[in-house]
């Protein structure tokens, strides 16, 4: 099959399956589909959805416990990306030598349909989403997987694509070893995770450049030349493929670049130019262009005309919660980012929109380090309304930065204060760079109140 380099991994026996997530009651289906004994265990409490899914497929199982003497006997294993490597179980296996992948890898094997991989620290959801529409407003027979939708194993086994669009992560990147892609996207890379990488960038870079292991001259590498990690990361993972950079300070030959007009220009050899003037996109913001720009690399390689891609990019809407635009009301635009739970989220976020920002923020603090967004809060933020318990730590980091810090009893008190201190022309934005736990049930809930907050000013 031709998404997997030099397939090595056992075709049958017993295969071992933990976590009973999505990922993994997939991998369980396409293994049985495939002949194999199937056994998953998770560590905790499965699902009632995808036990009653494990019990009709006739796959056995185990909850909040792994039985370490039967896992160990498995020829082939498959992990869920949210166990560590380090756990003594991943170790054990990796000690006896059995192959211990991710669902991505497994998955692979059994298809060759072609495979559309976008990895970053910010901007996947976005800009697999973006394509995934693109190619299905193109007419192309395409499936949306990976840390998104459905399984991949389970549609590898029960559907028919033509081609994937996969948004990856790390986590699953570190499992993967034969797989290929065809199109591999590296958004940028700043530091997220860093405790499952020993808290070293270098570690955690590598795993990102791990999305163009086996890739040959007939694939294509995507990435951003402004990033600076990625264009560090270049010297030292190589690759066949064709590579489209996408940039805003510089043009390019091949890739996509914005002109003196501010129309994106995308080029790809053999196809035709491309061009739209970025005040059409429907997602506004810098970070916005650069996704719009990796999708439509990828919708070139597809050969997609310009005609749909230009009429997608214009009505695509965001996924809820994510920098979505919420009203403009009186010259001010509220945004809401409630998806926006880490610090990383929330420099995005500012480097996405112009000063002067209002910016909503707080939660419950998950031991933030706000030092990386001094300079822009400097630069871009003209007053904080803390919500939630947490407040002590967004005082003190930011007191020098703003002249105004203001606490507020509820979502409603946030935005009416907000309002008041914000100017025609400003933005208000909703990015809490925290969890919802404290105030709500969870950040769409959080998300739901600052809209509906908005709506009654």
């Amino acid at each position: 099959m031709s998404n997997i380099a030099h397939t090595h991994y056992p075709q049958s026996g017993f295969l071992a399956i933990l976590g009973a997530g999505e990922s993994g009651v997939g991998a369980a289906i396409l293994g049985k589909d495939k002949g194999f004994d199937v056994f998953v265990s998770d560590k905790g409490r499965i699902s009632d959805d995808y036990k009653a899914t494990l019990r009709k497929e006739k796959i056995a199982f185990e909850e909040q416990q792994h039985t370490e003497d039967k896992i160990m006997q498995a020829a082939l294993v498959v992990k869920s990306p949210g166990i560590p490597e380090h756990a003594p179980l991943v170790k054990a296996l990796r000690a006896a030598n059995i192959p211990v992948i991710s669902e991505i890898e497994f998955a692979a094997q059994y298809t060759d349909a072609k495979l559309y991989c976008i990895t970053g620290s910010n901007g996947k959801s976005t800009t697999t989403m973006l394509t995934y529409y693109m190619l299905q407003r193109g007419g192309v027979n395409v499936g949306l997987a990976g840390n998104i939708g459905k399984s991949f194993a389970l549609q590898v086994a029960r559907e028919n694509y033509d081609v994937y669009v996969l948004e990856i992560s790390s986590f699953m990147l570190d499992d993967m070893y034969q797989f290929r892609a065809d199109v591999a996207v590296i958004l940028n890379i700043t530091p997220d995770h860093l405790d499952r990488y020993d808290q070293h960038m270098e570690n955690y870079v590598a795993s990102k450049f791990r999305i163009i292991r086996n890739q040959t001259k007939e694939d294509y590498f995507i990435y951003c030349l402004d990033d600076e990690e990625t264009i560090k990361g270049l010297s030292s993972f190589k690759t066949k493929a064709k590579h489209l950079p996408f940039t805003q300070n510089h043009v390019v030959e091949q890739g996509a670049y914005i002109d003196e007009e501010k129309n994106i220009i995308i080029q790809v050899p053999n196809k035709d130019i491309f061009a739209m003037n970025i005040e059409e996109l429907s997602l506004q913001g810098k970070h916005n262009a650069y996704n719009n720009m990796a999708s439509g690399l990828i919708a070139k390689v597809q050969e997609l005309r310009n005609q749909t891609m230009k009429e997608s990019m214009e009505s695509y809407v965001n996924i809820e919660h994510r920098l979505e635009h919420v009203a403009c009301i009186g010259g001010v635009n509220y945004i809401n980012d409630s998806k926006a739970t880490n610090v990383n989220s929330v420099w995005y976020a500012l480097e996405s929109f112009s000063p002067d920002i209002i910016l909503i923020m707080g939660g419950v603090d998950k031991g933030n380090d706000y030092g990386m967004l001094r300079d822009l809060v400097k630069s871009k933020v003209k007053a904080i309304v803390c919500i939630g318990k947490d407040t002590v730590r967004i005082h003190e980091s930011f007191e020098d930065e703003t002249d105004v810090i203001i606490n507020s009893s509820s979502m409603q008190d946030a935005v009416e204060i907000a309002s008041y201190l914000a100017k025609k022309g400003d933005t208000v934005l909703l990015s809490p760079a925290c969890a919802s736990f404290d105030w709500f049930k969870n950040y769409e809930e959080r998300g739901d109140k600052f809209k509906e907050a908005v709506m009654t000013l």
